[in-house]
């Protein structure tokens, strides 16, 4: 089956295809700086039949030879998601293929699907390329003492894949991680979040990762933000701005929970922001 299946934008070298992992399920008592009536409210509004629904999305690149995956998904890891395997298997990619993975952060739902059940890594002949600041966050002890319980969980996952590839690990602070790609650091959901824009002939467009988990609430409304974020008011500070830069620039944006068309542009509509998908190119 052709990746036609699957939303793609084309811009130079690139082909940028969103495959599903599936759902997740985040209660709306999660969102700081509205009530959950309003959030629900906003969510109805904008169609969504599930107002606590949590779409996974993750991103495949091909470019000159390389055949990239931007996040792993959760991988079926607390019954989210897992989805990954077979949809790019329908897509027409074996994960023997993936040669790069770039990693937004370690959160389960981005890193759950690099490993099977049984610990071994899912991508064999891929690099797992992720910030600095990610890596020491989730392998330093203190930080994990200091953790909730539901938070040690996460930990431990982190630190499984990250054990599990690490003879295949490279690490970044800034810049290009791969030709045509540089890494933005997008800080406030977690210590190294990052997103990746690409770059070729004068187009460009930027997976930002986390920067929204419910977009038709986040983008209309940049303060409010969710208890996965480690520092909710940098994370709040850190979307605002990214969304005025992004209007401004009329950059094309993917992100992992944007929803399954994949790709979107934001628009200043009305004083605030709003959320415009975009169709296949």
């Amino acid at each position: 089956m052709s990746t036609l299946t699957f939303p793609s934008q084309r811009g130079g070298n690139f082909t940028i295809t969103a495959v599903s992992d599936g759902y997740l399920d985040a209660s709306l008592d999660f969102l700081s700086n509205i009530e959950p009536s309003e959030a629900s409210r906003m969510q109805s509004d904008a169609g969504q039949k599930v107002p606590s629904a949590v779409h996974i999305n993750c991103y495949l690149v091909r470019a000159e030879g390389r055949t990239i995956l931007i996040d792993g998904g959760a991988g079926g890891i607390k019954q989210w998601g897992g989805r990954l395997r077979a949809n790019l298997s329908l897509a027409g990619v074996e994960p023997s293929e993936i040669d790069t993975i770039l990693l937004t952060h370690a959160h389960p739902d981005h890193v759950g699907g690099l490993v099977d059940t049984a610990g071994q890594i899912t991508f064999p002949n891929a690099e797992l390329v992720a910030h600095q600041r990610e890596v020491n966050f989730w392998q330093d002890d203190g930080n994990l003492s200091r953790a909730t319980e539901r938070a040690r969980g996460n930990f431990q996952i982190a630190r499984q894949v990250f054990d599990a590839y690490r003879d295949k690990l490279r690490t970044f602070d800034k810049g290009v991680v791969l030709p045509g790609i540089r890494a933005m650091p997008l800080p406030g959901h977690t210590d190294g979040h990052s997103g990746y824009l690409l770059e070729s002939y004068d187009q460009g467009l930027l997976v930002w990762g986390d920067i929204v988990h419910f977009p038709h609430i986040q983008i209309k409304r940049p303060d409010v933000s969710i208890a996965f974020d480690q520092d909710p008011s940098l994370a709040a500070t850190t979307r605002s701005g990214l969304l005025d830069m992004v209007s401004s620039e009329g950059l094309l944006i993917a992100g992992m929970h944007l929803g399954e068309l994949g790709f979107a542009r934001i628009r200043r509509m009305s004083g605030s922001y709003g959320l415009l998908y975009e169709t296949e190119a």
